[in-house]
C-alpha cells in the first residue's frame, strides 16, 4: 500500500511537470469560437478567448507543482530540524522555541499570505506562507516523536556507545521518524497547493495569458453554463493533484522505522 500510493503520487506530479510538453498546440493560441463544446479536436472544448482547453490543462499544473514542492521542502526542513533539537533539548531555548511555534499556528494563514503577496511575488509568497504555517506543525509533531524516542532502547545504546547526541539525532531518532516525516511532507506540498491556488484565483498567479489551473478557475467560471469542461478540467486536475498526495501521505503516516 505505502509503495503503491508513493508510485502513484510520483507518477501525478512527475506528469504535471512535464504536461507542457504533452501539448499538441499552443496554450495561449485562439483556436476555435469562445465556449466551444468538446468535440473532435478539442476533448474539453475552449475557453472564453477560444483556446483549447485541453493543451492549457496540461500546460497549467508545472508551476503551481513546482512551487508545492519548494514550500513543502522548505517547511518540512527547517520544521524537522527545529523539532529534532526543540525534542532533545530540554533548555529555557527549546521551550520557547515551541511556545513559539504554537503562537504561530493560531495565526490566520490565509491573511498573512495575502499581506506577503502585497511585497513578494507571488511563488514567494507561498514559500513564505507555507513555512510559516506548515514549520511550526511540523516542529511540534517531530517534538513530541523525538522527546518519546528520547529513551528508547536505541537511542540509549548509541548514547551508551559514546556516540554524540547530534550523531544519535541524525543516524538513530532521523531514520526512526521517516515515516513520519514523509507524512508530514505530503500534508506541507497539500497546504502549499491550497495556498496557491488561493493567490491565483485571487489574481496573484502569473499573468495572462499563462496557463494557471487555479487562474483557469476564475477565468473559465463565466461560462460554466456554455462549456463546463473549461472550469471541469482544472477542477479536476488540482483535485486529483492534491488527493493523490493527500493519499500518499496517509500511506506514510505513523510509520517510521522498526526498531
Amino acid at each position: 500500500m505505502r509503495i503503491a500510493a508513493g508510485l502513484m503520487s510520483a507518477l501525478v506530479v512527475a506528469f504535471t511537470l512535464v504536461g507542457p510538453g504533452l501539448s499538441w498546440q499552443d496554450a495561449t493560441a485562439t483556436v476555435a469560437p469562445p465556449w466551444a463544446a468538446p468535440g473532435p479536436g478539442l476533448p474539453l472544448g475552449a475557453d472564453g478567448l477560444g483556446r483549447d482547453v485541453l493543451a492549457r490543462v496540461l500546460a497549467g499544473g508545472r508551476d503551481l507543482t513546482l512551487v508545492s514542492l519548494v514550500a513543502a521542502a522548505a517547511a518540512c526542513v527547517l520544521g524537522v530540524a527545529g523539532g529534532l533539537w526543540t525534542g532533545w533539548s530540554r533548555g529555557a531555548a527549546a521551550r520557547a522555541a515551541a511556545r513559539v511555534a504554537d503562537l504561530m499556528l493560531g495565526l490566520p494563514l490565509l491573511l498573512l499570505c495575502v499581506v506577503a503577496v502585497v511585497a513578494l511575488p507571488g511563488p514567494a509568497a507561498v514559500i513564505a506562507g507555507t513555512v510559516l504555517g506548515g514549520a511550526p506543525l511540523t516542529l511540534r509533531t517531530v517534538a513530541d516523536a523525538t522527546a518519546g524516542a528520547r529513551h528508547a532502547g536505541y537511542v540509549e545504546a548509541a548514547l551508551a556507545r559514546g556516540e554524540t547526541p547530534a550523531w544519535v539525532l541524525a543516524h538513530e531518532v532521523l531514520p526512526a521518524h521517516a515515516g513520519l516525516v514523509g507524512a508530514d511532507f505530503g500534508q506541507r506540498v497539500v497546504l502549499a497547493l491550497h495556498l496557491a491556488a488561493a493567490l491565483n484565483v485571487l489574481g496573484f498567479g502569473p499573468a495572462p495569458p499563462a496557463a494557471d489551473w487555479a487562474a483557469m478557475l476564475r477565468e473559465n467560471l463565466p461560462g460554466l453554463g456554455l462549456n463546463p469542461a473549461a472550469l471541469l478540467g482544472p477542477a479536476m486536475a488540482l483535485a486529483v493533484l492534491a488527493g493523490t498526495v493527500a493519499a500518499c501521505s496517509h500511506a506514510f503516516g505513523g510509520r517510521g522505522v522498526a526498531r
